[in-house]
């Protein structure tokens, strides 16, 4: 009994942790990546006439490819599923293989 507990605790965590990662965290990435491009573009540009940090437009692309790669992941991983498929990620890229 306290195993199974035990085994139902450990997947809960996992399972909110996931949650919180895709569920919230692209989302924030997404606008953290907004927030760096107005920085790197000079912010209050329209009032001070700033000129742009280059460090902002990196980190924005950054977080706009993390955010890309993530969903093209996601969807990669629901394509391979429906032609009985799974993604492998043996490799630095994840390739599809046989089930």
């Amino acid at each position: 009994m306290v195993q199974n507990l035990t085994l139902v605790g450990d997947a809960l965590w996992r399972i909110l942790l996931l949650a919180l990662l895709l569920g919230a965290g692209l989302p924030v990435l997404f606008s953290a990546g907004v927030r760096a491009m107005a920085h790197g573009a000079g912010g209050d540009a329209e009032t001070s006439h700033a000129p742009g940090h280059p460090i902002g437009k990196v980190l924005a692309i950054v977080c706009f490819a993390v955010v890309v790669a993530a969903v093209a992941i996601g969807i990669t991983y629901i394509v391979a599923s429906g032609f009985g498929k799974t993604l492998g990620f043996e490799g630095v890229v994840p390739t599809i293989v046989d089930k």
